[in-house]
């Protein structure tokens, strides 16, 4: 819960101290990419870590949780990035 509030928070400090709007959708593209990597490197290291018949199990599924977990963080950082340039814009308009 504390790990996603603090993504939420620099989410928001990224969207209000970066002038101009943001690329939300480069955001989420660029974090899905990263995802991917990340579930495939550490679902080959679990394979390797856990041989035998269900290495390859916890490596996939290790894999798509991984996954999955950062998709959900990249979201929220986008949420806080929209609410920064809200922010931004309230501040600048005043």
């Amino acid at each position: 819960m504390w790990f996603e509030l603090l993504i939420l928070i620099i989410g928001i400090a990224y969207g209000f101290l970066k002038k101009g709007k943001e690329d939300l959708w480069g955001l989420l593209k660029t974090g899905a990419i990263i995802g991917i990597v990340l579930g495939v490197i550490l679902g080959i290291i679990a394979t390797f870590l856990a041989p035998g018949g269900i290495g390859l199990a916890v490596g996939f599924l290790g894999a798509i949780g991984i996954f999955i977990g950062i998709i959900i963080l990249v979201i929220i950082f986008i949420v806080g990035v929209f609410i920064g340039d809200l922010i931004e814009k309230a501040v600048k308009k005043n």
